[in-house]
């Protein structure tokens, strides 16, 4: 590539890095770029991954002040069920084709995006009450699925976080960085398999390592200081943009 064309690789992954810390869909913002620099669908999502993985540990670890668990259902909980079905979900890609969840992928941030807007915007109830809304079974039972999925295709996998858990109780703030803290358990064994699996291009993730990490940084300290009605709004227009190019955008299968 051209010089120009690292430095724009650079600035997609320095967004995806904000992106991730403060609404999530970091992926479909390097995974389209790696595309354009010339690697195929496996190797793009392969090396996506790995090269954000770094910076999904570092912005889960500057934010873990303001993660917490919901109600009865301590982090720790939403941790372990975050492992566990992180590694049926990678399970899982073994037996299933990937396109038939990826298939799924434009719905889910759909409806994620619309959950997520009706809780921020259109209800009005209290946190507590909001709480008595999902109970700690359903809220484990839905962190389990979103686990599951995310271990196997994982593209969306943050909306559908924050969808859940601020309906379920907690503010946008404490839900953004729970859910980097859980995105960051779910991917760390598919960034392991694939840093073996001799798919990655380390020229790439190298540099959107890097540029993500500053990103990452630059977003946990947005999220510690936008106003939350502009922190929701940022989530609701990054749902609705991602929601239409996920549903233009031509299939990798």
């Amino acid at each position: 590539m051209g010089s120009l064309q690292w430095v724009l690789l650079a600035l997609a992954a320095f967004y995806a890095g904000i992106q991730n810390a403060l609404a999530g869909g970091g992926t479909f913002i390097t995974f389209p770029a790696l595309l354009l620099a010339g690697l195929d669908p496996l190797g793009a999502n392969m090396t996506s991954t790995v090269a954000l993985f770094p910076g999904q540990i570092t912005v889960a670890v500057t934010g873990r002040s303001m993660a917490s668990g919901v109600g009865q259902l301590t982090l720790a909980r939403l941790v372990l069920i975050s492992l566990v079905g992180g590694a049926l979900g990678a399970l899982l890609l073994e037996v299933t084709p990937p396109s038939f969840f990826e298939r799924l992928v434009p719905w889910l941030v759909l409806f994620a995006t619309v959950v997520f807007f009706w809780g921020s915007f259109l209800h009005k109830s209290s946190e507590a009450s909001a709480t008595q809304r999902l109970s700690p079974r359903t809220l484990s039972a839905c962190q389990m699925a979103i686990a599951i999925y995310g271990g196997y295709f994982g593209g969306g996998i943050g909306f559908l976080m924050l969808a859940a858990l601020t309906v379920a109780g907690l503010n946008v703030r404490a839900a953004a960085a729970t859910k980097n803290v859980l995105a960051m358990i779910m991917n760390a064994v598919a960034a392991l398999v694939f840093a073996a699996s001799g798919r990655v291009s380390w020229a790439f993730a190298g540099i959107i390592c890097a540029s993500a990490l500053v990103g990452g940084l630059f977003g946990t300290w947005l999220l510690r200081r936008l106003p939350d009605k502009l922190l929701k709004g940022f989530v609701v227009l990054v749902g609705i943009v991602l929601t239409g190019w996920l549903f233009l955008r031509p299939s990798s299968s």
